[in-house]
């Protein structure tokens, strides 16, 4: 049960989940508007959730539906973002 990052981080990108990530799952890029948590990774924790100060993130089974589309997005930017570095 991977956590989704959705379109409420865009151009918010506040950053909070990245420092309490415990294995760096949360990618992030100057050039992106928002970060991406790579679902093959993510331990479902869940210590990100609460660090959103705009509720941008949810596990995949608590996704809105119209917000499902998140799911391949946060996992296919996620491996460009790693793929770069």
């Amino acid at each position: 049960m991977p956590y989704i990052v959705t379109e409420s981080c865009k151009g918010v990108k506040d950053k909070s989940c990245l420092s309490v990530c415990p294995v760096d799952c949360i990618y992030d890029s100057d050039e992106e508007d928002m970060v991406y948590i790579h679902p093959d990774q993510c331990i479902d924790c869940g210590l990100c959730e609460p660090e959103c100060p705009v509720n941008a993130i949810f596990t995949d089974m608590d996704l809105p539906e119209e917000m499902q589309e998140y799911v391949e997005i946060n996992k296919t930017k996620a491996e460009e973002l790693m793929n770069k570095s």
